[in-house]
């Protein structure tokens, strides 16, 4: 590995930290609009209950190959390290490019959030200046001065050092977790939340919705990808920990428990309460397109039906939170793996300098370019990459678990061949469904995200083609 300057990644972070990070990125503004939006339309509070259960048993396996590979390789880069290390340069660049679009997708999303919300609480408080549209969604000039004023400020806060953004990543995962508790809370002790609001558990077929029981359950269960993204930020923040790489396995695996716990809660309390206007909640989340304001989500609805205005309060500060954990922490892990792939030659060295507090801050900056420049289209495309994102993420998951079995054959570790074989196979298997569209199913990439990742693939080839060989020859001497 070759070196950009005389600065090195500083050891500052805590086990608590690292798991603020991790579980920071997986509860980001997403959790709060897919029980609505993705789940109970999917499959309702039974399904979406199963899938979800399925989906944080398939990253525990997963997790468990991770924790292996971390051991082994305590490097900053994570996963493309692995797949660099098992089987050559060339697997490394792959992995590598699809797992920094599927981090760095993420951060954009989760800033021009913070416009959604305000929309549904304040109304139209920061729809002014000049305006357009883009693929039906309109972008304002307030909104997208808030957004990017978000990325400016984090950019700051990171070039502080690894120490202050820790920190203030614990505080806000404080907020947030107290805020979704507390909404849990008071669905439990209130008299209007009641079991048979749930019903039907599954959601009814129709002439236009005809995907039974099982369909149901993998039309949600194939978003783990999707929801849980995050916690396999865990590698990147190695070089900057100062524990043992023996108590990853631990902050991973909370993190991911602590994540599906607050999907199925976020989703349970979704629809477990509605409007008076419906007699449950699938005519309620049926219509939620057509709705505005915070009864256009559910969760923010559910959360002002059950506590009033102190609930609107409470889950508001909690997705503001998650909103800002979810760019403090993907923000990080994307700088780490443009760090890590500068140092090993794969991208130009400009990547990998670090200023006097051990941060890459070139490599800060370019993702805040980027995600600055990708608030500019609006919330309807980046919807479309991070669905394509999707891919990016089991792609990290796939080469890392073959890794981990790789290593495990040679060494006679019988535990990690079985759960790396069954991590590749899983993580494969997310990816195809995601891929292939199959009949009865239909939980495939729309047809823009299928276009994005043609232009994402040929970018690559473009890309390995005039850096990629170079990068590999060196490395080879």
């Amino acid at each position: 590995m070759q070196n950009t300057n005389d600065k090195h990644l500083i050891r500052s972070l805590t086990p608590l930290n690292v798991w603020s990070l991790a579980f920071g990125c997986v509860i980001g503004w997403s959790a709060y609009v897919m029980p609505g939006a993705v789940f109970l339309p999917s499959a309702g509070p039974m399904g979406s209950l199963i899938a979800m259960e399925i989906a944080t048993l398939v990253m525990l396996i997963i997790s468990y190959n991770y924790s292996y590979m971390i051991k082994k390789y305590p490097l900053t880069g994570g996963e493309f390290i692995y797949a660099k290390q098992a089987f050559s340069y060339h697997h490394g660049f792959i992995c590598a490019w699809f797992l920094s679009l599927s981090y760095l997708s993420v951060i954009p999303l989760n800033a021009t959030a913070l416009n959604l919300i305000m929309r549904a609480v304040f109304g139209q408080a920061f729809q002014f200046g000049f305006h357009y549209t883009v693929a039906g969604y309109h972008v304002y000039f307030g909104e997208m001065l808030l957004a990017i004023g978000a990325l400016l400020v984090f950019m700051v806060i990171n070039s502080l050092g690894v120490r202050v953004t820790g920190r203030l990543q614990t505080f806000l995962v404080m907020i947030l977790l107290g805020g979704i508790l507390v909404i849990l809370f008071g669905a439990i002790m209130s008299p209007s939340v009641r079991a048979e609001n749930l019903h039907p558990m599954f959601r009814p077929t129709t002439p236009t919705f005809t995907r039974g029981v099982i369909a149901q359950i993998l039309a949600v269960a194939v978003t783990g990808p999707q929801s849980f993204v995050g916690f396999d930020t865990v590698p990147q923040l190695m070089e900057e920990s100062n524990f043992s790489p023996d108590g990853v396995k631990v902050v991973m695996d909370t993190s991911i428990i602590c994540g599906g716990f607050v999907y199925i809660s976020l989703t349970l309390v979704a629809c477990s309460v509605f409007p008076a206007l419906y007699t449950d909640w699938v005519g309620y989340i049926n219509d939620l397109p057509n709705l505005n304001g915070i009864s256009g989500i559910a969760t923010l609805n559910a959360s002002y039906m059950i506590l009033g205005n102190v609930g609107i309060f409470v889950i508001v500060s909690s997705v503001v939170a998650a909103m800002l954990t979810g760019i403090i922490g993907f923000y990080t892990a994307t700088s780490r793996l443009l760090y890590s792939m500068a140092r090993d030659g794969m991208i130009p060295s400009w990547f990998g300098y670090l200023n006097k507090n051990g941060v890459p801050v070139n490599a800060g900056l370019f993702c805040t370019a980027v995600s600055g420049v990708t608030c500019l289209f609006g919330r309807a495309v980046m919807g479309w990459v991070f669905d394509m994102a999707s891919i990016g993420a089991a792609i990290g998951f796939a080469y890392t678990s073959i890794s981990a079995a790789k290593y495990a054959r040679q060494e006679g570790r019988i535990d990690i061949l079985i759960f790396g074989t069954l991590g590749f196979v899983l993580s494969l298997g997310m990816a195809v469904l995601l891929l292939v569209p199959l009949p009865g199913l239909n939980v495939s990439l729309g047809h823009e995200s299928y276009m994005l990742l043609v232009v994402w693939v040929i970018l690559g080839v473009i890309f390995y083609r005039i850096r990629g060989v170079k990068g590999g020859d060196a490395l080879e001497r």
